[in-house]
């Protein structure tokens, strides 16, 4: 089935960041970054309502399969929001230090593109030199985050699933069920008693928050 989906803003941040480290003119030294044009603040739409959720139905008597959206549980359970919180910290630092190299980054291609008649032609080469180098350590900067993260998610995904399975089989045991279904996997319709998303949170946060077993000591 599939399981928890942890959002990032840091390959979007990540990546925009080789843009600022790879201006350069024609001639190799680097200019300072264009300044966009104030964009227009667009209309406000008018407030909007989100649509109440619909009442629980009760479980209908005697059924032998359920569902449960398994997203719904990531995003919603103690367990998954602090996954998305270790995903999230992680994001924060690299970008934070992310934000460092490329300020440094800007201070030296403005140094140049503003001190070049004042400089040298040694120091000209010093500093461009110095530019380069800045501009590869982002770009491997940035790859090795991405990956980071990536490898991150997947091991937090990979946690999830090992602690969720143990819960739905809980619960379905319970129940007395035969089968669960992902409704993320394509449920075309189902009856909404038959949702045992909100009982599997309930469970799964349960065992979260609950002491955990005390190993046996050594006999007495």
């Amino acid at each position: 089935m599939r399981v928890l989906t942890l959002t990032t803003v840091a390959g979007l941040f990540l990546l925009a960041s080789q843009a600022v480290a790879q201006q350069q003119t024609q001639t190799g030294q680097v200019k300072p970054p264009a300044q966009a044009a104030p964009a227009q603040k667009p209309a406000t739409p008018p407030a909007t309502q989100p649509p109440a959720p619909l009442p629980p139905l009760p479980f209908p008597e005697g059924a032998k399969v359920a569902y449960v959206d398994v997203q719904q549980i990531a995003n919603d359970s103690i367990e998954g929001k602090g996954y998305a919180a270790k995903v999230q910290a992680l994001n924060q630092k690299r970008s934070g230090e992310l934000a460092e190299k490329n300020k440094t980054l800007q201070a030296n291609q403005q140094k140049l593109s503003q001190g070049a008649n004042a400089m040298n032609e040694s120091a000209q080469a010093s500093l461009q030199k110095e530019i380069e180098r800045q501009q590869v350590e982002i770009q491997r900067f940035t790859q090795d985050a991405q990956a980071e993260i990536q490898d991150l998610q997947t091991q937090l995904q990979a946690e999830f699933q090992r602690k969720i399975m143990p819960i739905i089989e809980q619960v379905a045991v319970k129940r007395g069920l035969f089968m669960v279904f992902s409704r993320d996997a394509g449920i075309v319709w189902a009856n909404r008693g038959l949702d045992l998303t909100a009982e599997v949170i309930k469970a799964f946060d349960a065992a979260a928050i609950s002491p955990a077993p005390k190993p046996p000591g050594p006999p007495e």
